[in-house]
């Protein structure tokens, strides 16, 4: 029984002609780079120096924070995220708690993600965000700060899926 016979008409395409696309971006699109070099994928490893990693992986918390319970607010405030940083946007959920309030949720890239949960009772939000690629994800922090203006913010950077420069 040969690959064609197990397939659908469609996915028959996709895999012979390499036609099909999909409605959503793609993690392997390609964007060209500023020197005009082979194109790299989004999610391409990051290289500085003699550093290569896979993403930055920004965890940083909100204290003193206000409007922690908007979820129009807060997919408002992530969408503006994924523009400034540079990234490409698959899918938003937010979960709205109720009666008590707080907000849960994930914007899911093509580069990786960003994730939020807060406690609007403490003005506490938890947010995280890791990029890779030529993705910006540091940009994201003013954007949050902006919308939920905390008093105290602690942010924490790791370098993820580090290959050299430990």
């Amino acid at each position: 029984m040969g690959l064609s016979s197990t397939l659908s008409a469609r996915e028959e395409i996709r895999v012979e002609k390499n036609t099909y696309h999909s409605p959503w971006p793609s993690s392997c699109q390609l964007r060209t780079t500023e020197t005009g070099q082979q194109p790299l994928p989004l999610d391409h490893f990051i290289v500085e120096n003699d550093d290569v990693y896979a993403g930055r992986h920004l965890i940083f918390d909100f204290w003193g924070a206000s409007k922690l319970d908007e979820i129009s607010l807060m997919d408002t405030a992530l969408r503006e995220c994924v523009a400034v940083c540079h990234a490409t946007l698959l899918h938003i959920h937010l979960h709205h708690f109720t009666p008590n309030g707080g907000i849960s949720g994930v914007a899911v890239l093509a580069e990786s993600h960003i994730s939020v949960h807060t406690w609007p009772e403490l003005n506490y939000a938890a947010f995280d965000v890791f990029m890779c690629g030529d993705a910006k994800p540091h940009l994201s922090v003013a954007v949050l700060e902006k919308a939920f203006s905390p008093e105290k913010v602690d942010i924490k950077t790791l370098k993820r899926g580090q290959l050299s420069g430990k």
